[in-house]
Order: C-alpha cells, then sequence, then structure tokens
C-alpha cells in the first residue's frame, strides 16, 4: 500500500536511497537502501513515521497529513543577561530549527 508524502523515484543506474527532505524541500539525510529487503524498507518507512494508506485514494486523517515531519521545536524564552553580565549561551551552529 501507498505511504503519504512519500513518492517513489526510479532512477536509471543508481543505487537506491531514501532521501528525507524538510518542509521546504531541503535534503535532510540520504539512507542507502541496497543492502535492505523488501520487509526492512517497509519497516524503515513505518519507523520514520510515514502515514500508510490503505488504497491509493484513501483520504489521510488530518494528523497525519504532514506526517512523518516533526513539529519545530519549541525555544525558550529569551531572558535577560544575568546580574554578573554574561549572556544565555548561543545555539549550536549545528541545530537546525526544522529537525
Amino acid at each position: 500500500p501507498p505511504s503519504h508524502n512519500l513518492e517513489m523515484k526510479h532512477l536509471p543506474g543508481a543505487d537506491p536511497e531514501l532521501v528525507l527532505l524538510s518542509h521546504r524541500y531541503e535534503e535532510l539525510e540520504r539512507i542507502p537502501l541496497s543492502d535492505m529487503t523488501r520487509e526492512e524498507i517497509n519497516q524503515l518507512v513505518q519507523e520514520l513515521g510515514f502515514y500508510r494508506k490503505e488504497t491509493p485514494d484513501a483520504p489521510v486523517p488530518e494528523e497525519f497529513q504532514f506526517a512523518p515531519a516533526r513539529p519545530l521545536p519549541t525555544l525558550p524564552p529569551r531572558q535577560a543577561p544575568a546580574a554578573d553580565g554574561k549572556t544565555l549561551p548561543e545555539r549550536d551552529k549545528g541545530e537546525h530549527p526544522d529537525l
């Protein structure tokens, strides 16, 4: 059965891989699938949170419309500098608000 928000493209000569994109279509991760069985790939897709539809035209429940996207993390409210003049540490440059 098809999964919501999962598109399959066959690229002749390319090794199969799952490419995860952000809601802005930015590449987040590539997962090689060459060494996986169909059952392992189906399990991976399920673990990632893709919604599996009963039929291709079946409706998708509202809570799964954007699945498997995770909600944006909520950042703690900014605090005033401490009395000693120190400021809060900056976020790690490797952090991405879409993850």
